[in-house]
């Protein structure tokens, strides 16, 4: 049988309540559906500290950068939006107890949703590849309209 994650409180609450109203620890796990050693340390944790809270929240790798840490990181980087990795983290660090790695930084970015220094539209074509392209379908069209044929993925001007 595999294994299953944490009892919420109220299951927790409902192995107290059957074992506080008579039934047996392998009645309550038959009834309830939860292992005979489950029912028997839930139930032996609240007689001793009258408490049924998991005390799982508080395991594991506390957050570096919190929402308030986040926020002034966002304030950061709106003042100087061409900062870099390294600048932001050692202005971060600066006012903060807890100094933080430039790689924790990174991740925080990307998590804020700073993805890349790079805008998104960014034009393909140079200015003059541009200019040569429109030439190019301008002629063709003009072709077109002497010719009466239409080529295919050019498309032809409406003249009023």
């Amino acid at each position: 049988m595999g294994k299953k994650g944490d009892l919420s409180n109220f299951e927790r609450g409902m192995v107290v309540g059957a074992r506080r109203a008579g039934l047996s620890i392998s009645q309550s796990a038959q009834l309830l559906g939860f292992s005979r050693t489950t029912i028997s340390r839930v139930y032996k944790e609240w007689c001793e500290k009258g408490k049924t809270s998991s005390m799982r929240q508080s395991c594991g790798r506390k957050c570096l950068v919190d929402a308030r840490g986040q926020r002034r990181m966002g304030r950061l980087i709106q003042a100087d939006r061409r900062a870099t990795l390294t600048e932001i983290t050692t202005r971060y660090n600066r006012g903060m107890q807890q100094s933080i790695c430039e790689a924790r930084t990174h991740t925080t970015l990307r998590r804020m949703g700073y993805n890349s220094r790079r805008p998104h539209r960014v034009t393909l074509i140079s200015t003059t590849n541009r200019r040569k392209r429109l030439q190019f379908a301008r002629a063709h069209q003009i072709g077109q309209l002497k010719t009466g044929r239409m080529l295919p993925g050019l498309m032809s001007l409406d003249f009023c």
